[in-house]
């Protein structure tokens, strides 16, 4: 009797390089120049798009106030503040993102529109907020700790609190809030960086964007950490002037994610 070996069909290129598994998309390599590009690309979104991403920038800078004005009277409501803030952020550039999104489909920019793109994925969206949301309030409950076990000043006026982190009389507060701020940061910079617009614009579920998030990263780990650098450089200086950059600056970082995301994630929505 004859053997009969069947041998499994050829894998398609295309396929190949479109995803690494049947579920998880593609990943492509950038250069140390890419963040420049997005930041260019998405200047030249809010040109075309007519500032109306500003909607949302207003919307951030007015909840910057809000979080500073509560701490100066009520500093127990800062924490529930700053949660929500964090919750409502994905929501929030996802209109920036749908904006951009738009654009590129040559689609007239629609405000009113854009204001609810994320219900086309809120299971998704909402649950990447909450897990957002987590870990600012344990990032936040941390540093409370760490403030307390270092501080050689009052707490908790602002005041102090800002004297305190720049305090070089106080090396050990410093290394050691700076140190767990970047673990932090580290972490929510990996799962978020291009979770948001993956979820919207092809409507994956949560997990598959985030490991998605993290895999770029990887990849990429350069040019991305001097994304990140450009973003907190950018917030920055809108935070240190009053939060009223941020009119522009928010919708600059969210139109040039948008890019980013095409960037990275290969295959289109």
């Amino acid at each position: 009797m004859t053997d009969i070996i069947h041998t499994p069909p050829p894998v398609p290129p295309a396929a190949a390089e479109t995803s690494d598994t049947a579920l998880m998309p593609g990943i492509r390599t950038v250069g140390t120049s890419a963040p420049f590009r997005w930041l260019a690309a998405g200047l030249e979104d809010m040109r075309a798009t007519r500032l109306r991403a500003s909607f949302y920038g207003l919307m951030f800078m007015l909840m910057g106030f809000a979080i500073a004005a509560i701490y100066e009277t009520r500093w127990q409501l800062t924490m529930g503040l700053t949660a929500g803030f964090f919750l409502i952020g994905p929501f929030v550039f996802c209109g920036i993102y749908w904006l951009s999104r738009q654009r590129e489909r040559g689609e007239q920019p629609d405000l009113t529109g854009s204001l609810s793109c994320w219900k086309g994925n809120p299971a998704s969206i909402g649950f990447f907020a909450a897990i957002l949301t987590f870990l600012m309030v344990v990032w936040a409950r941390v540093s409370v700790v760490i403030f307390a076990l270092f501080s050689t000043r009052d707490f908790p006026t602002m005041q102090g609190v800002i004297a305190q982190i720049f305090s070089m009389s106080n090396m050990p507060f410093v290394i050691a809030w700076f140190g767990v701020g970047f673990v932090f940061a580290s972490i929510a910079f990996a799962i978020s960086v291009v979770s948001v617009p993956l979820m919207l614009d092809r409507k994956t579920d949560t997990m598959i964007a985030l490991f998605t998030s993290v895999r770029v990263l990887w990849q990429n780990p350069v040019p991305l950490y001097l994304w990140a650098a450009l973003i907190v450089a950018l917030i920055g200086i809108s935070l240190l002037l009053s939060f009223v950059p941020l009119l522009l600056t928010a919708p600059l970082v969210g139109h040039a994610t948008w890019h980013a995301y095409r960037d990275l994630v290969a295959g289109r929505g």
